[in-house]
């Protein structure tokens, strides 16, 4: 038997005052969009809110449905959307944030295993890493340099060949 191990690192950082202007200013966008969510089961507003590497904003909110499983999450509207908006273009970054219309918004949240599924393979086919950042409408804030990093041993297109 041998026994392996996966790590990876990620930023920590205080607050959203603490990031650069670009990272702080894609965090607060994200935020705001969370109102744009459509979560009246849930009350879990989620923003998600990208930089494309040719500079382009795309945005993406959760959109329930009373079909509960039918919904989806703010991280693959936002991918759809880059997907058909600038086709085969890569993401630089993604900021993630929430409203818990019914608690505290204090901490980061990090993408479902669906999204992360969703994230790993938008990187492996635009072939470049996708930086998160993740945060609540207040609190700390995580920088992830690579969505792929939420994901070991991930089922990817190499699999099915």
């Amino acid at each position: 038997m041998n026994k392996q191990a996966y790590q990876f690192s990620y930023d920590v950082y205080d607050s959203v005052n603490d990031l650069n202007e670009q990272d702080a200013w894609l965090v607060n966008e994200a935020r705001e969009v969370t109102a744009d969510a459509y979560a009246p089961y849930s009350n879990f507003n989620v923003g998600a809110v990208a930089k494309m590497a040719s500079g382009e904003i795309v945005a993406g909110t959760n959109q329930e449905n009373a079909s509960y499983p039918v919904g989806l999450c703010a991280e693959r509207v936002l991918l759809s959307s880059a997907a058909t908006l600038y086709p085969n273009i890569a993401i630089d970054t993604i900021a993630i944030s929430y409203h818990n219309m019914n608690g505290e918004s204090k901490h980061p949240i990090s993408p479902c295993g669906m999204c992360r599924q969703s994230l790993a393979e938008y990187e492996e086919r635009v072939k470049q890493p996708i930086r998160l950042i993740l945060s609540g409408m207040e609190g700390k804030v995580f920088i992830i340099e690579k969505a792929n990093s939420l994901l070991p041993l991930s089922f990817g297109s190499v699999d099915l060949k």
